[in-house]
């Protein structure tokens, strides 16, 4: 079955267009993010499609290299060890050049404990975004892939998120609440889903959308957006906050923190319903950090930071609004309370 959907202001062409959607090729394994959810964070959540699943990405890749230093990014002194960090420098809750997202608190909380200074190479997140980083040498690590991200070594994962819905609290659209695709809701609200790239490669919502039939009301947005502006995956939930649209479907950091920290119009977040739709397409993904494929030890001390600094990492992404999922915890003999 193929469908349609309508291009909003997110679409990097001009006026209105319409696109096929395109269903998932399961067999293919690429990078689509590193973006998001819509992971990396909207590209590593919108996704890594991979062999029977999606991988989100959290947020979008371009591929341009900033390389103006910040506060952040602090020119270590003699014989200090330096943790070599791949961000992308305007990509907020993620990270920026100022150093104000979750991911660039993290990378400092991280670089203490090895008593190491960070050294950022700042590079939009697209599809390359780690092949053309950490690959290709130019840092040791990335502060969030899904945790089954095949081109990094991951970390065990030190949080678990999802794809939520996004409703303005009061007003038009506000009611009724959404709390899962087979709501009969999303047929008649306006609904705001993002693509991945020029291609229009769909995130695991405009799947399930198209799944259910609901396509005519569907308004597309792209995760890449408009680079010279800030944060550009939040073109989606600026439309939300302007009633250009009724319900958003984004990768939960975003959503949260944009709830949290931007917003002036009070928004609800709803984790979405199912957490895994069928055949196969998921909603919830574990995350991790990205060691280099060749650095087993660093991989082993960032482990072991997360495990002993559990508490501040979880006061980071709370700070952040970032919305969790429970996931099993393996017990560690050395937590921030046996210190």
């Amino acid at each position: 079955m193929s469908s349609r959907y309508r291009s909003g202001t997110g679409d990097p062409g001009p006026g209105t267009r319409e696109r096929r959607m395109r269903w998932p090729v399961l067999s293919r394994t690429g990078e689509l993010l590193v973006l998001a959810v819509p992971a990396l964070a909207l590209v590593l959540v919108a996704g890594v499609q991979r062999r029977h699943a999606f991988t989100p990405s959290l947020a979008p890749v371009s591929t341009a290299e900033a390389a103006q230093p910040t506060a952040a990014s602090r020119v270590p002194g003699p014989g200090s060890r330096v943790l070599r960090v791949c961000a992308d420098p305007n990509n907020l809750p993620f990270s920026n050049a100022k150093g104000e997202g979750f991911e660039n608190r993290l990378a400092e909380l991280v670089a203490r404990e090895l008593k190491a200074e960070v050294r950022y190479t700042w590079h939009a997140q697209r599809r390359g975004f780690v092949r053309e980083t950490l690959r290709a040498g130019a840092c040791d690590l990335v502060m969030g892939v899904p945790s089954s991200f095949e081109l990094v070594l991951p970390t065990r994962p030190y949080y678990r998120s999802t794809y939520v819905f996004v409703q303005r609290r009061d007003g038009p659209g506000a009611r009724p609440r959404v709390r899962s695709f087979d709501d009969a809701a999303l047929k008649r609200l306006r609904v705001g889903v993002q693509f991945i790239g020029d291609d229009y490669a769909n995130t695991p919502p405009a799947h399930a959308l198209a799944q259910r039939g609901i396509v005519q009301n569907v308004v597309g947005f792209s995760v890449y957006g408009d680079y010279s502006q800030p944060n550009p995956p939040a073109r989606i939930l600026d439309a939300l906050a302007a009633d250009s649209i009724d319900v958003a479907i984004v990768w939960g950091p975003l959503a949260g923190w944009y709830a949290r920290r931007v917003s002036r119009t009070p928004l609800t977040v709803t984790p979405v319903s199912p957490q895994v739709d069928v055949p196969f397409l998921p909603f919830v993904f574990d995350m991790s950090m990205g060691v280099r494929r060749d650095a087993p030890g660093l991989k082993a001390e960032v482990e072991d930071v997360l495990a002993r600094r559990h508490a501040a990492v979880e006061r980071i992404l709370d700070d952040y609004g970032v919305p969790r999922v429970a996931m099993a915890r393996r017990a560690s003999p050395r937590t921030e309370g046996g210190r």
